[in-house]
Parts: C-alpha cells; sequence; structure tokens
C-alpha cells in the first residue's frame, strides 16, 4: 500500500524525483530552503541536476530562466513570500515575457503557514503571478494531486507556479483521480449552490458541504486547482445547477481566485450571486494554522453560515430555508 501524502509541500517533493527519473532534462534549484520545500529528495538523488543559489532569489529566478534557455527543465523552489514576492522583476522579463519553460513553487503559502508569522504568510502571491501573460498557476488540494500537478508541469510547455503549504489536509483524491491543468474537479454535487475552493480550503469546502446536507442544503464543491486557465466549463455548468457561488481561498480576495471567477461571471449574461471568502485586505500574525483560518473567517463554520445567508438573501430553495428557520 502506498504511504499516504500529508502535505502539498511533500506531493511536490515526491512529484519532483519521480519527474526527474523519467526525464534527465530536469533540474532543480533552491534558495536555501531546500528541506521546507521538500527537494532534499531530489538534490541526495540527482546532486549533478541541484544548484543551491543561497539566500538570493533574484538570482534563483535569473538562473532558472537561464537553465530553461539552456534546453533543461528548472524547477525553482522557494517559500512564496520571497519567490514570487522578492523576484516578480526577474520573472516577468526573464521568464514570463520569454515564455520560458520554469517551474516555479512557493512553497509555505497562506495563512496555513502558521507560526512563522505574517512576514511568512504570503497572502498575495497568485494574485502576482495570475497577472503574468503567459503564466500558469496551480494549487492543488491535498498530497496526491501535487504530487500529480508537479508531473504535470514538468511536461507543461511554458511557465508555471506551483502553490504549496505545509498544512496537512487529509486525503482527498487518489492516485486514481484525473488530474489535468486547466481542468476542475467535480468532488461533491449539488445543486443548490457550489463552492468553488483551491489549495487547503476544498477540505473545508468538503466539510462544509457535508454539513449543509444534514441541514436541507445541497452544496457542490468544485476543485479548481488550477487558477490560470480558469476552467470556464466547470463554472458554466455550475451556473446551470445553480446561480449562486462561494469561493474559498487562503489568501487576499483581491486578485485571487475570487477575483478570477468574478472576472469570468461579470461577462456572462446569466444571472448570478458570487461570495468571496478569502483574507480581507489584512496581514496574518503568528499561530496555529489551522486557528488562523478560522480567526479570519475562513471555517468551517464559517462556510456553513455564509451559504445559509447567501441562500436566505436569494430565496432559494424555500423548503431549506424554513428548515434553518430563515424564511
Amino acid at each position: 500500500m502506498t504511504e499516504k501524502i500529508k502535505t502539498t509541500r511533500d506531493g511536490f517533493g515526491r512529484g519532483l524525483v519521480e519527474a526527474a527519473q523519467k526525464n534527465q532534462l530536469i533540474v532543480g534549484l533552491n534558495a536555501d530552503l531546500t528541506d521546507s520545500t521538500r527537494m532534499s529528495a531530489f538534490a541526495q538523488q540527482f546532486p549533478d541536476r541541484f544548484v543551491q543559489v543561497g539566500v538570493a532569489e533574484q538570482n534563483l529566478a535569473g538562473v532558472a530562466a537561464g537553465f530553461a534557455l539552456a534546453g533543461k527543465i528548472p524547477f525553482a523552489a522557494s517559500y512564496a513570500c520571497f519567490q514570487p514576492a522578492n523576484c516578480w522583476g526577474v520573472i516577468r522579463t526573464s521568464i514570463a515575457y520569454s515564455n520560458l519553460n520554469v517551474k516555479l513553487v512557493g512553497g509555505h503559502a497562506g495563512l496555513a503557514t502558521g507560526e512563522d508569522g505574517a512576514t511568512h504568510q504570503s497572502l498575495e502571491d497568485i494574485a502576482l503571478m495570475r497577472v503574468l501573460p503567459n503564466m500558469t498557476v496551480i494549487v492543488p488540494a491535498d498530497g496526491e494531486e501535487a504530487r500529480k500537478a508537479t508531473l504535470a508541469a514538468a511536461t507543461h510547455q511554458g511557465p508555471v507556479y506551483l502553490r504549496t503549504s505545509k498544512l496537512e489536509t487529509g486525503v482527498l483524491t487518489t492516485p486514481e483521480t484525473p488530474f489535468d491543468i486547466g481542468r476542475a474537479a467535480l468532488l461533491r454535487p449539488g445543486h443548490t449552490l457550489t463552492l468553488v475552493a483551491c489549495g487547503v480550503m476544498v477540505a473545508r469546502a468538503l466539510q462544509a458541504s457535508a454539513r449543509l446536507e444534514e441541514l436541507g442544503m445541497s452544496a457542490a464543491v468544485l476543485n479548481m486547482h488550477t487558477i490560470k486557465p480558469l476552467d470556464i466549463r466547470a463554472l458554466a455548468m455550475a451556473l446551470e445547477r445553480s446561480p449562486y457561488l462561494i469561493t474559498l481561498e487562503d489568501h487576499q480576495a483581491a486578485g485571487g481566485l475570487g477575483s478570477a471567477v468574478a472576472e469570468y461571471l461579470s461577462q456572462q449574461r446569466k444571472e448570478f450571486r458570487l461570495k468571496i471568502m478569502a483574507v480581507k485586505d489584512t496581514f496574518g500574525q503568528s499561530g496555529q494554522g489551522n486557528q488562523l483560518l478560522d480567526y479570519y473567517g475562513l471555517g468551517v463554520e464559517q462556510i456553513i453560515h455564509t451559504s445559509q445567508r447567501v441562500c436566505a438573501f436569494n430565496n432559494c430553495r424555500s423548503d431549506s430555508l424554513n428548515m434553518l428557520g430563515l424564511k
């Protein structure tokens, strides 16, 4: 039996080794965070294909660009608060502008980083990377999906940003679960509303959906693991089921998953109501990852309450609302 992968950073580490075993063009680069970003196994197995650049994120991005120009497939990893934050200009001009085949990994992302505190809790990285032309942005939901996302990134032509976390999510997918860049996964059906989530928030969306079912509401859960390109077909299908959507992300409300969904919906000639659940224009603080997500309004109870209010405001499914005492 295959050992379960606990976190998305672990999934990346395992996927990188697997990809490197298949393709000798893959090289690894790190900015003095080899173990924390789970690149240690790669460095040990392929020492001649690993480069430690030290605490120098701009150099990390620049060297990765050079490897890509030389025909290699570089995976460059650091914390998301350092990459892309400290080297965004290099990524923009040397990687995205030239559409180079560089894979950038931002670890320890979001409030889930926990005790490291506000300076290390990157809540802006999705926005920074999503705005860049040519850039693909992936936020896997669990360790197994992160493994498959790494393998997919290795074969994808062009720059990719892979966001990982150190928070244990539980097992949400299996080795048999399909994964395709740009294609969301419907993890739970429903017709009252749709919870559109990415990353560590997918597990919470599933928990909330199960609780809502007990309360008489049917909430679909859509795992939008690829923020760019966004799976607009999956969103269109969600609107066919119900016009009510709630997005969930461990990121600032501005520029993240919710913004991407809102940009798409605003161009459609269909009635919809969207609620973005994310960090509201503030920095984080030190604390346990799960407790911080609750504190900043991203807990399971908050998702349930928001779902109830969205339905109550829009008078959707009267029988459920009567049961909830909201009508």
